[in-house]
C-alpha cells in the first residue's frame, strides 16, 4: 500500500502542474487509499486531520446555504469544490515528515517549471492578441498570455505563485538545497511574469515580504530580489511594463470592471445576509444586479474571494472561511516560533507555507482563486506542510530576530 500511495502521490504532483484530469484522478484514488488504511485502529490513531473544525463548519454552512437557496439542486452541485479539501488531508497523511515534504515541494516546482517553460514559449512565439492561431493548440491557443497546459493564464499564475513562495525559503542563504532548485525556480518565475496577471504578481510580492519577520539572513536578498524583478519588468516589452504601471489605476478597464463587479456583489449580498444566495448563485443571478456601466453583464464570480464567499454563503460562510485561515496562521506561526531559522528540517517548509498562503489570500482580493480547482488543490497541499513538519519536528529556539 505504501508503494501504491507513493506512485499516486507522484502522479498527483505531476498532474498539479500539467493535467487537472490526472491530478483529480490521483487525488480521488489517494483519498480511497487513505480511507482504506483507516480500517486499522493504529492507522486511525496516527492519522492527522488539521483544521478539521473550521473546514467542517465551512462545509456545513455551504450545504445549508445551498439547501435554502432558490435552486437547491444546482447549488448543491456547485458544492463539489468542497471535495478538493481532500488534498489537505491526503498530503498531511501521505508525508511522514520534512524528509518527505522536501521532495514533494521539489516535485511541485519541477512540474510548475515545465508548465512555465511552455508559457514562456507561448508568449514568445505568439503573433498577436487573437484568441487562436491554429495548431498546435497547446502553443497557439490564447497564447498572448502564458497559460502553460492550463485553460487560462490566471490558473497558471495562481499555481506558480504558490509553488514559488513555498520553495522561496529554500533559496535563502544557509539553506540546504539541490543545485538545480534555483534554475527551476527562476524558470517558474518567468512563467508567472508571462501570465501578465497583476493580482498574482501582487500576491507573490506580499508572500515574499511576509518572510521578512521570520528571517535574518535573507532579508537583503528578498528585498533586493523584489526590486530587481520590478526593474526587469519595467525594462521588458511595453505591454508588460504597462501591466505593472496600471496595477492600481482606476481608469484601467479591467480595474474599473472589477469595481463594478464588487458593487454588484455587495448588492446581491444585501438581500441574503446570513447564508448568501447559495453556492454558484453569482453565476445564476448576477445579471439582475450587474451595474449599468459594466461591460460584462454575466459572470460566474466577482473577482474577489472574500466577497464571493460573502455573496454565496453569507456572513456565516465568510466567518467559517476566515476561521480556516485564522487557525492555519495561529498554529503555523506558533510552530515557526519554536523553530530555529538554522533548523533546515522544518523552518523552510513552515515559512514557505505561510508565505505561499499569504500570497494566495492577497491574490484572492482581485481574483476568485478559491474557486479555481487547480489552484486550490495546490493551496491545500501547501497548507498541510506545517502540520507535516510538526509531526516530527523538534523545536529548538525562538524565531530569529534582527
Amino acid at each position: 500500500m505504501t508503494v501504491l500511495r507513493r506512485v499516486l502521490l507522484g502522479a498527483f504532483v505531476v498532474g498539479l502542474g500539467l493535467s487537472i484530469t490526472l491530478s483529480e484522478t490521483a487525488l480521488a484514488l489517494l483519498s480511497l487509499v487513505l480511507l482504506w488504511q483507516l480500517r486499522d485502529p493504529r492507522a486511525r490513531g496516527e492519522s492527522r486531520w488539521p483544521l478539521w473544525q473550521p473546514v467542517l463548519a465551512f462545509t456545513v454552512v455551504s450545504l445549508i446555504s445551498a439547501l435554502v437557496s432558490d435552486d437547491p439542486r444546482a447549488a448543491v452541485a456547485s458544492c463539489k469544490g468542497l471535495l478538493l479539501v481532500a488534498a489537505l488531508y491526503v498530503t498531511a497523511n501521505s508525508l511522514s515528515g520534512p524528509e518527505d515534504a522536501r521532495p514533494f515541494l521539489s516535485g511541485l516546482l519541477i512540474a510548475a517549471a515545465v508548465a512555465s517553460a511552455v508559457a514562456i514559449l507561448q508568449t514568445t512565439v505568439c503573433p498577436g492578441s487573437a484568441p487562436d492561431y491554429g495548431p498546435p493548440l497547446w502553443l497557439y491557443h490564447r497564447c498572448y498570455r502564458g497559460r502553460g497546459f492550463f485553460s487560462i493564464y490566471m490558473t497558471l499564475a495562481g499555481v506558480t505563485s504558490l509553488v514559488l513562495l513555498g520553495n522561496l525559503p529554500r533559496l535563502l542563504p544557509g539553506s540546504e538545497r539541490p543545485r538545480w532548485l534555483g534554475i527551476a525556480w527562476l524558470v517558474t518565475l518567468g512563467g508567472l511574469v508571462a501570465t501578465y496577471t497583476r493580482g498574482a504578481w501582487l500576491g507573490f510580492a506580499a508572500g515574499a515580504l511576509a518572510l521578512l519577520p521570520s528571517t535574518r539572513r535573507g532579508r537583503s536578498l528578498l528585498l533586493g530580489g523584489l526590486i530587481a524583478i520590478g526593474l526587469l519588468v519595467l525594462a521588458g516589452p511595453p505591454h508588460l511594463r504597462e501591466r505593472l504601471l496600471t496595477m492600481g489605476n482606476p481608469d484601467d478597464p479591467t480595474v474599473r470592471e472589477r469595481v463594478y463587479m464588487w458593487r454588484s456583489g455587495v448588492a446581491m449580498w444585501r438581500g441574503h445576509l446570513l447564508l448568501g444566495v447559495g453556492p454558484g448563485g453569482v453565476k445564476r443571478g448576477y445579471e439582475a444586479y450587474a451595474s449599468p456601466e459594466a461591460v460584462k453583464k454575466r459572470t460566474g464570480h466577482v473577482h474577489n474571494t472574500p466577497l464571493q464567499i460573502l455573496v454565496e454563503r453569507g456572513l456565516l460562510g465568510l466567518v467559517a472561511w476566515l476561521w480556516i485561515w485564522g487557525a492555519f496562521y495561529t498554529r503555523s506561526i506558533g510552530h515557526l516560533r519554536r523553530l530555529s531559522e538554522a533548523e533546515q528540517s522544518g523552518w523552510p517548509l513552515v515559512a514557505g507555507s505561510l508565505a505561499a498562503i499569504t500570497g494566495f489570500l492577497v491574490a484572492g482580493l482581485s481574483e476568485y482563486n478559491f474557486g479555481d480547482s487547480e489552484v486550490v488543490m495546490v493551496a491545500w497541499c501547501i497548507t498541510a506542510l506545517p502540520f507535516v513538519t510538526a509531526r516530527t519536528g523538534r523545536p529548538t529556539s525562538v524565531i530569529a530576530r534582527g
